[in-house]
């Protein structure tokens, strides 16, 4: 599989391709050459000037407000510091996204919901970050089929954040819904009707929530369950703000490892867990999808590298398995078209990014 892009490389070639281009057009006078970004230029990572010689002399913070000043007569170099790894830039990129969105969109507080797993503790995390600890307001909402473990993960991820935790359990609601919409479903495990309703119970309690208090809904799903349609639409979908509906599942992961570099912020059960929505009993997310590991590179080849079925297989992927996770993507434009908007810090999201038709008669 193709080697990743470190954060450096793609530094060098963001920079260089715009210098390149001003060169080209100045090359006989061209003495300094300076760059300038507004904070929301993600992809341009960081302001800075170069010399002659094609030596960045000054840099300024990256993914925040800054100003340097740059005297050519002095020769003096600024170089502020920088994300030092991918990583920590993608971090960087959703906590400035997410504040800036939020702010300007005239909301001072978000609202998330909680369920134990590690992508609500991602967007928590990113969210406290943004907007200060006291303008989050967390949610968890248990079921009959939500484990142990997930009541004392989310008061002590909570704790941990410094951010307000309401529990609200669904139970009474999910039967009365049961009652009068699915009568037989009394005798048999949950099917889809029953799991998306516990979604869409816990959707309508935070959009209340959001709607009493003033507050944005931020949802918490990744790529690659956006990818193959492993969500719900105007449940789990439901929201003001995908935050991390850019992040492909493997790097959910890294981005928790990392904001957990110094101290333990994110409880080291919600990482280590087995990923599962828990709506029905025993349910894991690899029941239905491949493991992250294998998922992630496929969808990142089919969407962002625009590679088909056959040079995925070429790759070494199971021609099986790829088609199925490419005709999965194909039938779920629909639900991408209904999302919240989302952060993009991967080389294309879904959206103004990546254009298909919703309905279509060309792909199987």
């Amino acid at each position: 599989m193709p080697e990743t892009t470190s954060l450096d490389r793609i530094h060098t070639q963001i920079l260089w391709d715009r210098l390149l281009a001003v060169v080209e057009e100045q090359a006989q006078t061209l003495v300094r050459t300076a760059f300038s970004t507004t904070v929301r230029e993600a992809g341009d990572l960081s302001a800075g000037v170069f010399d002659r010689q094609g030596r960045m002399v000054a840099r300024a913070r990256d993914f925040e407000e800054d100003l340097i000043v740059y005297d050519t007569a002095a020769d003096s170099a600024v170089i502020r510091e920088v994300a030092a790894s991918e990583t920590e830039a993608v971090f960087k990129a959703l906590v400035m996204g997410t504040r800036d969105y939020v702010t300007k969109c005239g909301f001072s507080k978000a609202v998330i919901g909680l369920s134990g797993g590690i992508d609500s503790a991602l967007t928590a995390a990113i969210a406290a970050h943004a907007l200060g600890s006291d303008n989050v307001i967390t949610v968890f909402m248990p079921s009959a089929y939500t484990s142990g473990d997930n009541f004392e993960d989310t008061r002590r991820l909570a704790r941990n954040l410094g951010v307000g935790l309401e529990t609200i359990p669904i139970d009474d609601i999910f039967r009365e819904f049961l009652k009068d919409l699915v009568p037989a479903s009394d005798n048999r495990e949950p099917g889809i009707a029953e799991q998306n309703i516990q979604a869409r119970i816990r959707g309508t309690i935070l959009m209340a929530i959001s709607n009493a208090r003033g507050c944005l809904l931020l949802s918490t799903g990744n790529k690659s369950e956006l990818a193959v349609g492993y969500c719900t639409l105007y449940g789990d979908m439901s929201g003001g703000l995908a935050v991390i509906s850019d992040v492909p599942k493997t790097m959910v992961y890294d981005l928790a490892h990392f904001i957990n570099r110094d101290q333990i912020v994110i409880p080291a059960r919600i990482i280590s867990k087995a990923p599962s929505a828990e709506l029905k009993p025993d349910q894991r997310d690899d029941d239905d999808l491949p493991p992250y590991a294998l998922l992630d590179p496929i969808l990142k080849g089919y969407i962002e590298d625009d590679l088909s079925i056959s040079e995925l297989v070429e790759m070494g992927f199971d021609r099986q398995l790829v088609s199925e996770i490419v005709a999965k993507v194909n039938r779920n434009e629909y639900k991408r078209y209904q999302a919240a908007p989302g952060l993009k810090v991967t080389s294309k999201a879904f959206g103004y990014g990546r254009r298909y038709p919703i309905a279509q008669g060309y792909l199987p």
